[in-house]
């Protein structure tokens, strides 16, 4: 159910804040910050307008950063995707219950999006300008 005010979810204001806003700094927003606002927008919006939202928010972040070049609308889509089913499935209140359950979204490196995507297909520009299927099982 989506949320009115994600600090209903428990997190930190300062992060969803400071994301909004664009005073959030680049060093402060890693790998683990983008799944966590990504699961707010989620929560916040529902599926889909959270794809909508959260990619425009995410680009006028990088923007903000002079970090557009690094925008990829297959792994964020994908990541919206994957959280959006796992919240369902576990329907977690709070974002540390969520992280608690779901620990491989956290992850940067191996990604779980390995599972689902080769690396041709996700370093290609066509990845990166728009969502691709995946090309793996994800078994």
């Amino acid at each position: 159910m989506p949320l009115s005010n994600p600090a209903e979810a428990g997190h930190h204001p300062d992060l969803w804040e400071g994301f909004l806003d664009t005073t959030l700094p680049a060093d402060q927003f890693h790998h683990q910050q983008h799944v966590q606002v990504a699961w707010l927008f989620v929560r916040k919006y529902g599926m889909p307008p959270a794809l909508a939202e959260f990619t425009t928010a995410i680009k006028r972040f990088a923007e903000a950063k002079g970090a557009t070049g690094l925008y990829h609308e297959t792994i964020t889509w994908a990541f919206l995707l994957l959280i959006a089913e796992r919240q369902a499935r576990c329907e977690a209140g709070s974002w540390e219950a969520f992280a608690a359950a779901n620990p491989d979204l956290l992850v940067w490196k191996p990604s779980i999006l390995d599972r689902y995507y080769s690396s041709g297909v996700l370093k290609s520009d066509l990845a990166r300008q728009v969502f691709l299927f995946p090309d793996r099982s994800g078994q």
